[in-house]
């Protein structure tokens, strides 16, 4: 089964509250997952990050400047409830 977000919402830090179409949810940590290098230099800044938003035509999470993850990635590092 293909896993995609059906919702997100910021937390706090770098944390992000994510729900999967297959009834996964649970926290995602990004501080240490991505790498401040091209599109994601920008969201590295905190300020910058809160800006994140669930994107219901991606089934995903992206930021302003057009930076997005892929949900098996955030599936990844999903720390389930």
């Amino acid at each position: 089964m293909y896993k995609y977000l059906t919702s997100a919402e910021y937390l706090k830090d770098y944390k992000i509250f994510v729900s999967f179409n297959n009834g996964d949810e649970g926290v995602v940590d990004l501080k240490d997952k991505l790498k401040p290098k091209g599109i994601f230099r920008n969201i590295m800044d905190l300020q910058n990050f809160k800006k994140v938003k669930f994107n219901p035509e991606l089934d995903t999470i992206s930021w302003p400047n057009g930076a997005d993850l892929a949900p098996e990635f955030l599936y990844e590092c999903l720390q389930k409830n």
